[in-house]
């Protein structure tokens, strides 16, 4: 079973995310409101996938992303954003996002980007 450690500011996107990933057999070990707070967990809870939003206050996802992986090269980030935003989805493939989730998703999308991993 994949551990997986959840960030997004907003409750609803943590809930939604953790609801669909355990009804498909994933164990969700952590959640952060921020990237600050990820990279934190990250480090004590070595998730086997992250989830981290991008626009976050505190520190925002492309900055958790290049922190976390500093901390593991081999990290399995995924991205999720809003639409729109396709330079930063540009921005954090290179910084070594391993897949990209565009909101609003579904189900369906969430478990096919995470069977993946």
């Amino acid at each position: 079973m994949k551990k997986v450690l959840i960030t997004d500011d907003a409750v609803f996107m943590r809930f939604s995310l953790k609801t669909m990933l355990e009804r498909n057999g994933f164990e969700i070990v952590g959640e952060a409101e921020n990237g600050s707070i990820a990279v934190q967990k990250y480090k004590i809870l070595k998730p086997d996938i992250v989830t981290l939003d991008i626009t976050m206050p505190v520190m925002d996802g492309l900055e958790a992303l290049k922190h976390i992986k500093a901390i593991d090269k081999n990290a399995k980030v995924i991205m999720i954003s809003a639409m729109g935003q396709e330079g930063i989805v540009r921005e954090a493939i290179i910084s070594g996002a391993t897949g990209f989730i565009v909101k609003p998703f579904n189900e369906e999308t969430i478990v096919k980007v995470f069977k993946k991993l």
